[in-house]
């Protein structure tokens, strides 16, 4: 039977690993799908217009397979980043695309040719997400949300205690309305206090039946120079019933399993306040300097009160006492599954992009491009995406925002951007005549240098945010009671 058990635990563990590699070769397929489109619109583009074509790649680097088929080299790159399409006659970019195929010296294409074959690239991005938005608005996208704008605790000595109070109703941040507390991109409570400029946030709650404004100042927590910036917070969690998920574990008895209290027991009173969130619970047991309290439990449809005293836990890491609650914060989060059509959904993917920019260019922001994401970040948000439920439309939805965020990020009118392309076209057609050749090697070069530059530090915090922050695991070990 022993035998049996550790076959049976290296089979999860095998089944768990397999199901890891799949999604993980998932991830890599998505981004390849979303690099060949782009880079297709290009390629049918400059064939429709009659440019030469020396390298269909993807991802860059030297490839590590090629096939030259038609006078075209296809190929796949070493360094998982992107991918082009070698077109000699737009601008000189040998230095990262290679060499021209082509010895001969290349008739000039007009203006109007390169802004067309420029613009195709973007252009199928978006296609490509208005196909995805035609499967979500038929398969469904979910969306998981705290539908509530009433604060469930405030963290003790957070710049919020003694200024904001549980059970307050938050109507404005800033003065700008919010109606829940996550859950609704850019318009809800947790984004506005993260969003904030300036020193201070103003806060129009309602309060035992007045509306008022109070204002509170803002923490943002240190991290270390390989991580990303903390953002902005006031020290407030969001409302909602306070359900017991489990009993925390350790050696001895919890107070919370002496009392009777279990798994799915939801907390609606302490010593007689009604309680407006988990950490409401415990506010008021600090009130009561963590002395015997009364818990009002609702278990089904019975109603009961456990008398319960919290203990310290032996151990220098514990600095309060504490009754061995560990809640269940799903239950305060809605989910449903919307069907947004395609234009609602490139709609409120180019809203989030416009608001990011220009959040990230505000010199009175406290958010900067060290919060974006690289291709590992992006990598890591799909990967734990597929791990949720209705995974795949998860996915699938953030497929079509990437894609809208591909399309528009291209259109920057920067150098080896295509909107840098658009622009250094529309320069010729003014001048009436081609630019430079070494003018544009020199700054198309550049400019790829710095990209490469920026996602390397990018890639930085991708990875410095997976390193562990070297607090110890703490184990709970109950002392015995006093009667």
């Amino acid at each position: 039977m022993e035998g049996s058990g550790v076959g049976s635990a290296q089979l999860t563990y095998m089944i768990d690993f397999l199901h890891s590699i799949v999604l993980i070769l998932v991830v890599i397929a998505l981004f390849n799908v979303m690099i060949f489109v782009h880079e297709l619109g290009h390629f049918l583009a400059a064939r429709w217009r009659g440019l030469q074509v020396d390298r269909f790649q993807i991802w860059f680097g030297k490839p590590i397979w090629k096939k030259e088929i038609n006078g075209v080299q296809y190929g796949l790159g070493w360094l998982p980043a992107g991918g082009f399409v070698a077109l000699p006659q737009m601008a000189a970019m040998e230095s990262i695309e290679g060499e021209n195929l082509d010895e001969n010296e290349l008739p000039p294409v007009s203006p109007l040719d390169k802004i067309i074959v420029a613009f195709a690239g973007p252009l199928f991005s978006l296609l490509l997400a208005v196909v995805a938005g035609f499967l979500v608005w038929g398969l469904g996208k979910p969306q998981d949300a705290i539908k509530s704008n009433v604060i469930g605790g405030v963290v003790h000595e957070s710049p919020a205690d003694g200024i904001l109070q549980p059970g307050d109703e938050i109507l404005n941040i800033d003065g700008k309305p919010v109606q829940w507390y996550a859950g609704r991109v850019f318009d809800d409570i947790r984004t506005r206090i993260m969003l904030t400029e300036g020193e201070s946030i103003d806060f129009e709650i309602v309060r035992d039946g007045t509306v008022r404004t109070v204002t509170t100042k803002f923490d943002i927590p240190k991290t270390s120079f390989f991580k990303r910036r903390a953002l902005p917070q006031v020290g407030i969690t969001p409302g909602g019933p306070a359900v017991v998920g489990r009993i925390s574990e350790g050696k001895g008895t919890s107070p919370a399993e002496r009392a009777g209290i279990k798994e799915g027991d939801q907390v609606v009173k302490v010593n007689g306040k009604e309680i407006y969130g988990s950490y409401h619970v415990t506010q008021v047991l600090r009130e009561n300097e963590f002395g015997k309290s009364t818990f009002t439990i609702k278990r089904g449809d019975e109603t009961m009160n456990l008398e319960v005293t919290p203990l310290q836990p032996k151990g220098d890491d514990f600095e309060n006492p504490m009754v061995g609650i560990s809640w269940d914060f799903k239950a305060i989060i809605s989910s449903e599954i919307l069907h947004p059509n395609p234009w609602e959904q490139v709609r409120d993917s180019l809203r989030t992009m416009w608001m990011t920019i220009k959040v990230i260019s505000s010199p009175k922001s406290h958010v900067g491009v060290d919060q974006l994401a690289g291709p590992i970040g992006i990598a890591k948000t799909k990967f734990l995406l597929l791990q949720e439920p209705d995974g795949w439309l998860r996915v699938l939805a953030f497929f079509v925002l990437f894609n809208v965020n591909l399309a528009v990020l291209n259109m920057l009118p920067l150098p080896v951007l295509d909107g840098g392309h658009i622009v250094m076209a529309i320069m010729e057609w003014v001048r009436g005549k081609p630019l430079p050749a070494r003018f544009m090697e020199v700054i198309q070069t550049g400019f790829a240098l710095l990209l490469m530059g920026f996602m390397l530090y990018i890639t930085t915090k991708d990875i410095g945010d997976e390193i562990p922050g070297g607090q110890k695991e703490r184990t709970l070990e109950w002392p015995e009671a006093k009667e």
